[in-house]
């Protein structure tokens, strides 16, 4: 089995179109294609903060007394 890359784009609709020429007529094809998905990692993150949410196993970080730190605390980040 060989792989074949082809780079493409899609139209305004969404469509995919490939101009590309196979030795083989008449025959089945299986294409494989991977999308780049910059969003990919911050959606993965907003479903482990809110599984974080949802988990009765934190439920301890809401009461009062894990209020060690204020606004005053540390230094601010300024990358």
């Amino acid at each position: 089995m060989r792989a074949i890359e082809i780079v493409s784009k899609t139209d305004k609709k969404g469509q995919l179109k490939i101009d590309y020429k196979l030795d083989k007529s008449n025959s089945n094809v299986r294409v494989l294609i991977l999308l780049d998905d910059d969003n990919h990692e911050q959606e993965e993150e907003k479903l482990w903060m809110n599984s974080i949410l949802k988990n009765p196993a934190f439920d301890f970080l809401n009461e009062p007394t894990e209020d060690i730190y204020s606004i005053n605390d540390g230094e601010p980040l300024n990358d």
